[in-house]
């Protein structure tokens, strides 16, 4: 990039002008700013364990070569604090041990810069484990100035849209999302361990299926057709079951929900969904308490856990009641003795349910649901018994037809995992769709679509199976007491500025 190229975004910032002058300075001197590359022989945090032991004021011969960010400079530059993704460690820039030409590029660095440095360890009288830096190479020269260091990155907004300055800043966001990684791979050694296989399903859909939720739409252009971003794996992942792939498989990924933004709602998120031939929703309830526990042990080695100031306890087995159960104890109201939508929609606004007045049964008693009952399901418990007006994919109750074989589990009055006897009647299917069409007629946009393909897999027989989804956010969130879904998201979906 030429000098009049750069001068726009050079005048935008005085701080960033001085920065640049520093950067051609260096580039004047001959040294590269921007080199390719750099040989460590040690992370920050691997030095302080190997030394743990030097004593205070102690020096050694061992040389060793470390890279970094500059994160403070005292004295002209003599102590830097390098950090890097396992620690920190204070360099010495001395004469003793660098030359006149080094020690004149050290003055031209900032605090931001990425600088590699060779030298020999020591620890100093106060204790603070040292390398006297016999040669620093500059790996990226900084333009702009990192936040001020006692305040760090404060503005939250901010934090979301430059992540990179938050993960700089924020030894807690770093913290978050490296346990992330931690659940979901602890998860995924869990499902692998016992026998599940690793499969990738479309992301693009024809017809947008597996979950009552309104999709993104896009184009395809040398088709010159719509598609829809996935809102669920399940019958893809179904349709594997089918072809007889293997008997237990799993998917981590994302979907993709054209729904508002809250708390605990991002556009795109991640899932885990995985499905069990030849068992049935018991299954899956004790698998949830097995991968969610584990979770929580790998991460922060216990099952009790804080979340929002409230002590949550994760031991199994949870609890297993169902939704009508739960609204009766609440509420007083018996759906199931309702024999008509009209009695249970006046039932559910009776108790403070909200409500358009087209819903079915199953609707009404949801909604009574989510308005009384929710919010109290703080401890963990799986809550049974869902209507099948509002479960078109799951297995019909062997007791009560109105119901489905489902559950889903909550932790802090939120929706964890969702689980069904999995529905492998095609004559059935095909009927529940069809009835989701009407609602979709009559103006339901999230009801569900009919897919003919995924019938007709049906019709080649789907084994009898569990299926299990569990929300990878909202897990993280809890696991680390995070209060929104943009804390355990890199990169959340935010208004453009």
């Amino acid at each position: 990039m030429t000098d009049s190229e750069r001068q726009p975004r050079d005048a935008e910032d005085p701080l960033r002008s001085v920065r640049i002058g520093k950067r051609d300075s260096l580039e004047a001197l001959g040294i590269d700013p921007y080199p390719y590359d750099f040989e460590r022989t040690h992370e920050a945090g691997q030095l302080e364990r190997r030394y743990t032991g030097l004593a205070a004021g102690a020096e050694t011969a061992d040389r060793v070569r470390v890279a970094g960010r500059i994160r403070a400079m005292r004295n002209s530059g003599m102590f830097i604090d390098l950090h890097d993704a396992s620690g920190k460690i204070q360099i010495f820039c001395h004469k003793d041990f660098l030359g006149s030409e080094a020690l004149g590029m050290v003055r031209l660095l900032d605090i931001g810069d990425l600088i590699g440095v060779e030298g020999l360890i020591r620890r100093t009288p106060r204790g603070e484990l040292t390398l006297n830096a016999t040669a620093v190479t500059v790996l990226a020269k900084a333009l702009r100035p990192l936040p001020e260091k006692y305040h760090g990155l404060a503005d939250i907004e901010l934090r979301y849209r430059q992540r990179y300055l938050d993960l700089i800043m924020n030894p807690q966001s770093r913290d978050t999302l490296l346990r992330r990684s931690r659940v979901v791979a602890a998860m995924r050694s869990h499902l692998a361990a016992r026998g599940y296989v690793e499969v990738e399903t479309p992301m693009l859909h024809t017809i947008p299926g597996g979950a009552s939720a309104k999709p993104f739409v896009t184009h395809h252009n040398a088709l010159d057709i719509d598609l829809y971003l996935r809102i669920a794996p399940e019958l893809h992942l179904k349709r594997l079951l089918v072809g007889g792939l293997t008997d237990k498989l799993f998917e981590i990924n994302r979907c993709f929900r054209n729904e508002g933004l809250s708390p605990r709602h991002n556009p795109e998120f991640t899932t885990l969904e995985l499905y069990e031939a030849y068992v049935d929703y018991t299954a899956m309830m004790k698998l949830t308490e097995e991968l969610i526990t584990t979770a929580a042990e790998t991460v922060l080695g216990t099952l009790q856990i804080g979340y929002g100031g409230t002590e949550l306890d994760l031991s199994a087995p949870w609890p297993r009641r169902s939704m009508a159960e739960l609204v009766q104890t609440a509420t007083g109201v018996d759906f199931l003795a309702l024999d008509s939508a009209e009695a249970a929609r006046e039932a559910s606004a009776r108790v403070g349910a909200a409500l358009n007045g087209g819903e079915n049964w199953g609707q009404a008693l949801e909604a009574a649901f989510a308005a009384r009952v929710e919010d109290t399901l703080i401890q963990p418990i799986h809550v049974t018994g869902f209507p099948r007006d509002i479960s078109p994919l799951a297995k019909a109750d062997r007791n009560d037809a109105r119901l489905v074989e489902r559950f889903e589990t909550y932790i802090y009055g939120w929706e964890i995992a969702n689980a069904f006897s999995e529905l492998n009647d095609p004559q059935d299917q095909h009927e529940r769709f069809e009835a989701q069409m009407r609602a979709r007629a009559a103006g339901d946009e999230e009801a569900q679509l009919l897919d003919e393909d995924y019938v007709t897999a049906l019709e080649y027989g789907l084994p009898p199976c569990g299926g299990l989804g569990i929300g990878i956010d909202r897990l993280v969130m809890l696991l680390t007491d995070s209060p929104s879904i943009r804390d355990v998201i890199a990169f959340p979906t935010l208004r453009p500025r």
